[in-house]
């Protein structure tokens, strides 16, 4: 038996794939590898696997990890390119391994985040966010899994965050805690649209680029 992980790509049209329908393409490419997938037990068995830290529909990223397990001795050497053969656009697997790191070491996410203005970048507006980001604190309201709002101070999560201006949107290189708890970059948006609304940008566009570990080195 061997537990194994893939690092796959999950981008353009496929950034709109849910989580469980990613788990479901994932089930029916599987039997082209030639590995038999472990079972959970009982009277509805289902395919041990999991997706570390799901992506958010709407966002991209590359560097997503599957862990699963297979009642086969493997290296997992091979699977990636048998994957690849019938994978959706937007999903590429770029790597099969021995899954020998455990979750809870993975400590930060670093992603692209893509403030976009229609009318241009408002004058000033880069300054202005660095400093509203090197606040102590930054109260937003964030739904529970109950679906209930609740205030959450966002400033602890956020570990750097680096802003170049473009012609059209202001990039920034984002850090944030991953887990226990994460924070989604995506919420920098509702941290400008409470403190500094005039600033809110019309679109904000997320980009995974690496999963970290806590001495931020890529976790794998």
């Amino acid at each position: 038996m061997s537990k194994l992980r893939l690092l796959f790509v999950k981008e353009a049209q496929a950034a709109y794939i849910s989580h469980l329908d990613l788990l479901r393409t994932f089930q029916r490419a599987f039997p082209r590898t030639g590995l038999e997938i472990r079972h959970s037990q009982g009277y509805h068995p289902h395919p041990i696997l999991s997706i570390v830290l799901p992506l958010p529909v709407g966002q991209s990223s590359v560097c997503e990890l599957l862990d699963f397990e297979v009642t086969q001795d493997t290296d997992g050497a091979g699977i990636a390119e048998k994957l690849n053969t019938g994978m959706p656009s937007g999903l590429r697997v770029l790597a099969c391994y021995e899954a020998r790191r455990p979750v809870r070491e993975l400590a930060y996410l670093r992603c692209d985040v893509e403030l976009e203005y229609d009318a241009g970048v408002p004058e000033g507006a880069a300054e202005a966010l660095r400093t509203l980001f090197a606040r102590q604190s930054l109260v937003i309201q964030k739904r529970t899994k109950r679906r209930e709002l609740a205030d959450v101070d966002i400033a602890p999560l956020i570990r750097r965050i680096a802003l170049a201006e473009e012609e059209s949107l202001l990039r920034a290189d984002v850090t944030v805690q991953a887990q226990n708890p994460g924070l989604n970059p995506q919420l920098l948006g509702a941290a400008i649209e409470r403190y500094r609304p005039e600033l809110a940008p019309d679109f904000i566009r997320v980009r995974r680029r690496a999963i970290l570990d806590a001495e931020e080195r890529d976790f794998r």
